[in-house]
């Protein structure tokens, strides 16, 4: 409730597209880097991570935390400075300006789907600690988790996100911190089913994983979300160059030393709350049993701060990209006020279709890998090559992203490969480079982008 009256509060200082989107481009280090750990400290980590750490061993999860904060380090060392000094508005921006309006407008329809997957993640999570702390059934519990979020998202925007961001990092380290501390003193024997566990579940590397598939199952959450409008929006919105780019370190350092600890909590879980019906109940069941009340209030509170901050965030980012680079120059929507409007109203239309989505789903983590999965090679191939090359224009990045759709599904559900998605990330650059081999045999030129590379010397 306390953020919905922030969210009400903010909601009188939006004017523009630009406050209800990226905040007003004035964002300090720290509100930067509790942002962006915020927005990647969701569901995955608390909820999806340590259910799968508590099945299966570290092996489990090796996207959380040691992948999520290898992209963030990423994030920091090859993007944030490159995309904060283009100014630009969304990720599709910066395609168009790249490639032109056909590459921004399918990179758009590549990258929705993605986000509202994930989105579907953190309801779900959000869903299942509800009905895990109350007698409320879980789909009634997740109809009320994507309406409050939705209604939470459209009041406030970014401005309020990142407002909150501050006071929920704080609140969910406090918690986590609490939770790890009490477990360690209240955990009896800890130190010897440490040393009895079997080898097996402190093993990053699954058994019977060939390196190929070790691999790809590490670049999934690394590269993956390498480039996501979710992270990039808070990197347009940082205050300078410098700022976008150590937030970016700082959310690394956090990421990591937080996501440890329910990674840690789910490797002990069997053998101190055994036979769980539904593992991604475990860390709130934990909490319960080891905290006092008021403390397992807070924590609870914590969680669900990090999952609605990770949620607001992806439904600004498919409000950013239909709306911006869609809805509003197909319908040449001048006003502020109706370029707001316009990004409330996709809100609206992506909360209803993420909840959908997490009413069918089968698990949090599961759906949080296929969004990193989805059609994310091409967009990272055409992103890092118009960076770091001046190879290739419209035809280059058309047929990358056409690849990079199609060969992970291929190679996951029809030619079962070991490695699907680094596949997708070979095969888009590989496409990429003909791209350019085959506009240069057939004269065209387009392989360059003029207005590009006119403004990067200016």
């Amino acid at each position: 409730m306390l953020q919905l009256l922030i969210g009400v509060w903010i909601s009188r200082k939006i004017s523009s597209e630009s406050d209800f989107l990226l905040g007003g481009r004035n964002l300090p280090l720290f509100m930067v880097a509790f942002s962006l750990f915020a927005t990647w400290f969701g569901a995955e980590t608390c909820i999806g991570s340590s259910a799968a750490v508590y099945e299966r061993g570290l092996s489990g999860s090796r996207a959380d935390p040691f992948g999520y904060s290898l992209c963030l380090l990423l994030l920091g060392l090859l993007l944030a400075a490159r995309f904060r000094r283009g100014n630009y508005m969304t990720l599709a921006d910066y395609f168009r300006e790249r490639y032109g309006i056909f590459i921004e407008r399918i990179a758009i329809w590549i990258i929705v789907p993605s986000s509202l997957i994930w989105a579907a993640a953190q309801i779900r999570a959000f869903g299942q600690i509800i009905a895990a702390t109350t007698s409320i059934q879980v789909t009634v519990a997740i109809t009320i988790a994507a309406a409050f979020v939705v209604v939470y998202t459209v009041l406030g925007g970014l401005l309020s996100d990142v407002y909150t961001d501050l006071i929920q990092g704080i609140v969910v380290v406090f918690g986590l911190v609490v939770l790890f501390v009490m477990c360690i003193h209240s955990i009896p024997g800890l130190r010897q089913i440490l040393s009895d566990m079997d080898p097996v579940r402190l093993s990053l590397l699954a058994p019977q994983e060939t390196l190929l598939m070790r691999l790809d199952r590490w670049m999934v959450p690394i590269l993956g979300s390498l480039v996501a409008q979710e992270a990039i929006s808070r990197i347009l919105a940082a205050r300078s160059v410098s700022v976008a780019r150590n937030g970016s370190f700082l959310a690394c350092g956090i990421y990591f030393v937080m996501g440890a600890i329910p990674a840690f909590l789910g490797l002990v879980g069997p053998y101190v709350v055994p036979g769980l019906q539904d593992p991604e109940h475990f860390m709130v069941r934990l909490a319960a049993r080891f905290l006092p009340k008021f403390l397992f209030v807070v924590f609870t509170g914590a969680l669900i701060s990090a999952i609605i901050a990770t949620i607001d965030s992806i439904l600004l980012a498919v409000a950013a990209l239909l709306s911006h680079n869609l809805i509003v120059p197909l319908f040449s929507i001048k006003s502020n006020r109706g370029r707001v409007l316009s990004a409330r109203l996709i809100v609206v239309f992506a909360g209803a279709f993420a909840y959908v989505l997490a009413l069918y789903a089968k698990g949090v983590y599961n759906l949080v890998l296929a969004a990193s999965a989805f059609g994310t090679a091409g967009i990272l191939v055409i992103t890092l090559m118009g960076f770091f090359t001046k190879i290739g224009g419209r035809l280059s990045a058309s047929l990358a992203l056409i690849a990079g759709l199609i060969i992970t599904p291929l190679g996951t559900y029809v030619f079962a490969i070991e490695a699907p998605f680094l596949a997708s990330i070979f095969g888009a650059f590989i496409a990429f480079l003909m791209g350019g081999v085959l506009a240069k045999e057939f004269g065209r030129n387009l392989s360059e982008a003029p207005e590009y590379y006119t403004r990067a010397r200016d």
